[in-house]
């Protein structure tokens, strides 16, 4: 949607979703919290986005927002890294308002790579573009989720790890991801333990997530199958672990009560 011309098509779509969105909060107070979609219209600058962002945080009380990185939608124009101070003014607003960014993309217009390709793909830029740039140096109090798992970068830690041993004094990269939170929308139980295992259950945020299937006897499990199916010895405390995780989360990221 964000690469559709004229660009207030973009905000008025946004505009109207969170309308609704916010009616469905009103009507299930204690079940649904509303998280703004950014109407980030591909070639604007991003304060163009931001009035809308704090309506919604101020005015009927959503409590985080979605970041598409390419705003572009793989169409061939290639956007900012998220290191670039082109997003500066969103990182700004969104430590004033004390909320997190959900990173996310959008569609692809591309016929060569398909929306899931693309959606891991961005995962991956995104990281990479944060973390090798002075953002969090700049907003130390920014907050950062990265949707399914960080893309390929669990999978391929050690590549982007050792750019990150050849200077001195430098951070190395997989510490540096502390510094992130990632959603656990992954599917299999294998990719949810390698997430877990390279970020720390602290930082591995459960989310939810069925892919519809239009075959009856094949289903994609979402997080909590996935994580009832553990039968090792371990598997109370991880589930104690998840659920205190999960309270924390609520209440740093979310500033939820829990």
């Amino acid at each position: 949607m964000h690469s559709e011309k004229p660009a207030k098509l973009v905000h008025w779509f946004a505009e109207e979703c969170h309308n609704i969105i916010y009616r469905q909060t009103q009507m299930y107070p204690n079940r649904f919290f509303g998280v703004v979609s950014l109407p980030q219209a591909a070639g604007d600058p991003i304060e163009r986005a931001l009035p809308e962002l704090e309506r919604c945080v101020t005015q009927i009380g959503f409590v985080g927002c979605l970041l598409n990185p390419d705003p572009y939608e793989n169409s061939g124009v290639e956007p900012p890294a998220l290191g670039d101070r082109y997003w500066y003014p969103l990182y700004e607003k969104l430590c004033a308002l004390d909320i997190p960014a959900h990173i996310h993309a959008a569609s692809s217009r591309s016929e060569r790579a398909s929306y899931s390709v693309h959606l891991i793909n961005e995962g991956t830029i995104a990281i990479l573009g944060v973390l090798n740039s002075d953002v969090f140096k700049d907003f130390p109090s920014l907050k950062i989720i990265v949707s399914h798992g960080g893309g390929a970068i669990p999978y391929q830690l050690g590549r982007f790890d050792a750019p990150s041993l050849r200077g001195r004094g430098a951070t190395r990269f997989r510490d540096q991801l502390k510094l992130l939170y990632f959603d656990t929308v992954l599917y299999t139980a294998p990719a949810l333990e390698l997430l877990i295992k390279t970020v720390g259950p602290t930082a591995a945020c459960s989310a939810r997530n069925v892919p519809a299937s239009a075959r009856p006897s094949i289903r994609i499990p979402d997080t909590p199958w996935i994580t009832s199916g553990r039968t090792s010895k371990n598997s109370n405390g991880y589930h104690r672990r998840t659920a205190k995780n999960i309270r924390r989360q609520r209440a740093q990221c979310f500033k939820l009560k829990v």
